[in-house]
């Protein structure tokens, strides 16, 4: 069985986790932009979001934080919508390239 102290360390792992993923969208949107030589928004940048959001909101929840369970929840429907915009670019096929990589 495990202990309270080691869920809390599980669930600040998780939460480190979180804002990892939720962080390396920012490199991944900064290598783009410098790799077009112009300001590029990658399909990456929202499947990160996602990652790091669902990560956090469950962290959140876990902290029974109304602040951050807002927040992360918010910004998850933001996210879903413009992966929807992502795939369905790439369905028609106009997806621009640097965009989407």
């Amino acid at each position: 069985m495990i202990s309270m102290i080691g869920i809390e360390k599980i669930w600040l792992l998780i939460g480190f986790l979180g804002q990892g993923l939720f962080s390396a969208r920012f490199l991944v949107q900064w290598i783009a932009s410098e790799r077009a030589r112009k300001s590029v928004i990658p399909a990456a940048f929202w499947f990160f979001s996602i990652a790091g959001g669902v990560t956090l909101l469950a962290y959140a929840i876990y902290r029974q934080d109304p602040v951050f369970i807002v927040g992360q929840a918010a910004g998850l429907i933001i996210y879903a919508r413009n992966v929807y915009f992502v795939l369905l670019e790439r369905r028609s096929g106009k997806a621009d390239t640097a965009a989407t990589n």
